[in-house]
């Protein structure tokens, strides 16, 4: 007879406090991340047994959910000690946090024109070369040329 299909924990029927691999799970990071976020001291007084293994609190799971976010958004461990500062001021004005996003968007956006920049560079690099079995490749020629200006793809244009 086939077992009932069980419903994963919510963190509400979970005992808390957890192991460092609940912890983890329930982020969604590995514990090994939640280790680096402590050493980091993002997550600060993290409770340990009397044989030394940590225990998380629901409190110190949101925390870690918060740093995963952050992370997948892309803002750097200085810009989340800054955000988890502010997360944790109660009297915090959302004016210090959207500067900060703000901050980031323009960063992300100066990324974004830069990999556009490569990628046209790379295209151009690939459409100059024929691809077939001659030896002779305008990409490597460009990749080796050491006075070559990366942002520059008219190198190849033939």
């Amino acid at each position: 007879m086939a077992s009932p299909s069980r419903k994963p924990a919510t963190e509400r029927s979970i005992a808390w406090p957890v192991s460092i691999s609940q912890a983890a799970q329930l982020a969604g990071i590995s514990a090994r991340m939640a280790r680096h976020y402590e050493s980091l001291n993002l997550l600060p007084h993290v409770h340990r047994t009397d044989s030394g293994y940590r225990l998380y609190t629901q409190s110190d799971v949101h925390t870690l959910s918060f740093i995963r976010r952050c992370r997948d958004l892309g803002f750097s461990m200085e810009e989340i000690e800054n955000l988890l500062n502010l997360w944790h001021d109660k009297q915090r004005a959302s004016s210090s946090v959207k500067e900060i996003a703000q901050k980031h968007i323009g960063a992300l956006r100066e990324r974004i024109a830069a990999m556009k920049a490569m990628e046209r560079s790379l295209q151009a690099l690939v459409h100059s070369c024929h691809g077939d079995q001659r030896p002779d490749c305008p990409i490597l020629d460009s990749l080796s040329d050491p006075h070559a200006d990366p942002d520059a793809a008219s190198c190849c244009k033939h």
